[in-house]
């Protein structure tokens, strides 16, 4: 690998030192499921992005991204939220970071309902109640939102990459409100 510098806060790989990483050990992401909530906490709503993924087309994606080096997992999930979803969404994260669950993102598809073609990567995962306007952000298309019923329709759920899909289902579970 060249010398490139990964001690100083911000610092990162260059894109050929990062595909050999890639490659050879698992990397460290955060996944957040942004949730409207009534007054009693109850998922009333779930924000799906609408991208175009990597092999193309279009699907449905959760907020998603990297840990960078030297970056707390709370910064990671404000720093992908407002990407995403925009400065104004107002994304309450939770006091405790304990997730929901801990995904593993296999580059072999089938091991695990999760898969990115690219990488092992691990990924945890949190719902997140956001309270203002979100607006898509970056590489999102537009940000729809579906009720716990509707998000877990085959139809709603084909449209979901990379296990996706599981996740909500997961999060739904560990909150009580699988129908």
């Amino acid at each position: 690998m060249s010398e490139t510098k990964t001690d100083d806060v911000g610092g990162w790989f260059s894109p050929e030192d990062f595909a050999v990483v890639r490659r050879r050990m698992p990397i460290l992401y955060v996944d957040a499921i942004p949730v409207l909530v009534d007054a009693d906490g109850v998922i009333q709503r779930i924000a799906l992005l609408l991208r175009t993924p990597r092999e193309g087309g279009i699907s449905r994606a959760l907020v998603s991204g990297r840990v960078m080096y030297h970056e707390r997992i709370r910064d990671a999930l404000s720093r992908h939220l407002d990407k995403d979803l925009g400065p104004m969404a107002l994304p309450r994260l939770p006091v405790s970071l304990t997730p929901f669950t801990v995904a593993e993102y296999f580059p072999t598809p089938g091991i695990t309902p999760y898969h990115d073609p690219r990488q092992h990567a691990v990924s945890l995962a949190y719902v997140i109640p956001v309270d203002g306007d979100c607006q898509p952000q970056q590489d999102a298309l537009d940000i729809a939102w579906f009720t716990p019923e509707e998000v877990i329709e085959p139809e709603v759920q084909q449209e979901m990459v990379d296990g996706h899909g599981a996740l909500v289902r997961t999060a739904l579970a560990c909150t009580g409100q699988l129908v």
